[in-house]
This record gives structure tokens, C-alpha cells and sequence, in this order.
């Protein structure tokens, strides 16, 4: 019988996922897979490795939003844990479930048949994985700052309502960004480096980003007037790519070196991350994804 261990996160998405536990292990069950759970903690996942060997898990599966995934990658990728990893989407944002098209459904059978893809790995700093996008400028504070509770009860609309507020305080910054050793300087709102072209609930902010190509794409939101804004706010909404947009700056890389004119602290996969400036490199093929 095939062992998995899957990780939920009680408080992601109206701590809904609970109300979905007893589906979820029955499903699997009927496959011939038997679950292990961990519950994930606000203070200490120190558990997590041991449960992982005590359970000799084949797979983890991640239930919860951006940030849980965020955390199960990189708990077995620094613990040199060679494990396959799916996800049920059950947070306030998986925007990595979202660009596969996931769903439970999709994943029971994935599992049940070991049908993986590779995907890439972005690391920055020597020290930080990341899945989905790296990101730093004026709407990375929004994400954390925006109240757990308010996030909770209104979803993705809390970090948009937040960022509208915050319209009138825009201020650019200059970033120096280095491409596999090609330089370029751009004042910009915020930039976002990705591996997929799924953000922030929209599905392709880029033409070219691929989870797999070995290369992250890298965007930034250059200075410009509201009215442009609001403009390019309009494309992100009807679905459309905004790489090629005047007011969009984009490069395509293995490494990127990132710095800033201000103190700023980057956003991994919606958590917060390391200050700049970056250090970010594409570990191709760096985890096998059930999808």
C-alpha cells in the first residue's frame, strides 16, 4: 500500500480544510493509499522530518494556500528529503494550483498512479526556496500587513482592497538587476520574478514563464502615472498577459542579482522573505510535482 503524509494547515481559507479531511482520506483509501497527517503549527514544524521517516511517506501532499506549500518545499528540499509533492488547494491563494488547473480530483488519481511532472526551483540568498514567485516593492508589504482575519473572510479582495488604498503612495524605486551577468537599472513600483505565470489569482500575467525551462522570468512595474496603472490593472483583470506592455520591464534568466535604492524586504510565495539584495538562481528540475 502506497504511504503519503499529508500536511494541512488549520487556520488556511476559513479553516475550511477540516470539513474536507474525511473526503479527502477517503478517497485515497478507496485508491489504496494510506494517509498520514501533520498538522502544521504557528511556532515549530522541528516535527516535521521525523514524522516524515516515521510515516515512510512516498509523498506529501500540502493543503493550504501559497505560504503552506511555500513551507512543505522547503522543509523537505533543506532536510535533503527527495520526495514527490502535490497540492489541495484549500487556502485564502494557491496560485501554483491554479496554473496547473488542480484539482482533488485531478490529484487523488495523480498520486494513485505516480504521474509527476519536474518543475523548477527558484533559491535565493543560498537559503530560500520558492515555487511559484519572488517579489519585492510597494504591494509585497500589502501581503503582510494585511490582517489574517480580514484575509480569512474576504480572500484575494482584502489584497486588493488594501492595494487601493495604498494607490496614492506609490513611490518608485531604482533597482540595479543583474541577468546571468547582463546589467540594467529600471525605476520601478515593485518587480516580481516567476516561475509560473499564475499571481496574485490571475493565470498569466506572462507569456513566457514555464515551471520547467530552467530560466525565471523577471517583471517589473516601471514609473508611470496612475493613469497607467489603471490601465495596465484593466489587462491583468480580462486575463491577459502585461510582459509586453510599455510600462512593463522583462528579462528572462537563470540568475538574477537584485538590488535597490531602499530598504526592502522581498515576498516568497506570499511570505515574507529575505531583505535585499537578492541573490536568486533556477535549480532546474529541482522537485518532482504530482499533477
Amino acid at each position: 500500500m502506497k504511504k503519503i503524509l499529508l500536511v494541512y494547515n488549520p487556520v488556511s481559507g476559513h479553516a475550511a480544510f477540516k470539513n474536507r479531511l474525511d473526503s479527502v482520506i477517503e478517497n485515497f483509501q478507496r485508491r489504496g493509499i494510506l494517509l498520514s497527517i501533520y498538522r502544521t503549527c504557528a511556532d515549530d514544524n522541528s516535527s516535521f522530518v521525523e514524522c516524515v521517516k516515521l510515516s515512510g511517506a512516498q509523498g506529501v501532499i500540502a493543503a493550504g494556500g501559497d505560504g503552506t506549500l511555500h513551507a512543505v518545499i522547503n522543509w523537505l528540499k533543506k532536510n535533503s528529503l527527495d520526495l514527490p509533492v502535490g497540492v489541495i488547494n484549500s487556502g485564502t491563494s494557491n496560485d501554483f494550483a491554479a496554473y496547473l488547473n488542480m484539482n482533488d480530483e485531478k490529484l487523488f488519481e495523480a498520486v494513485a498512479t505516480n504521474r509527476t511532472r519536474p518543475v523548477d526551483l527558484g533559491l535565493v540568498n543560498d537559503e530560500e526556496f520558492f515555487i511559484n514567485v519572488a517579489s519585492a516593492g510597494v504591494f509585497t508589504s500589502i501581503a503582510h500587513e494585511v490582517n489574517s482575519r480580514l484575509k480569512n473572510f474576504l480572500g484575494k479582495s482584502a489584497y486588493y482592497l488594501r492595494g487601493l488604498g495604498e494607490l496614492k503612495n506609490f513611490k518608485a524605486v531604482t533597482f540595479n538587476i543583474s541577468a546571468d551577468g547582463k546589467n540594467f537599472s529600471v525605476d520601478a513600483f515593485l518587480f516580481l520574478v516567476l516561475n509560473s505565470p499564475s499571481v496574485a489569482g490571475f493565470k498569466k500575467i506572462s507569456d513566457t514563464a514555464q515551471i520547467d525551462d530552467g530560466k525565471l522570468d523577471f517583471l517589473a512595474l516601471k514609473k508611470c502615472s496612475s493613469t497607467a496603472l489603471i490601465n495596465l490593472a484593466k489587462k491583468i483583470l480580462a486575463g491577459n498577459s502585461i510582459q509586453t506592455d510599455e510600462n512593463i520591464f522583462s528579462l528572462q534568466a537563470k540568475t538574477f542579482k537584485i538590488k535597490s535604492s531602499a530598504a526592502l524586504t522581498s515576498d516568497l510565495d506570499g511570505e515574507a522573505g529575505n531583505s535585499l539584495p537578492l541573490n536568486i538562481q533556477t535549480i532546474p528540475h529541482a522537485i518532482n510535482f504530482f499533477c
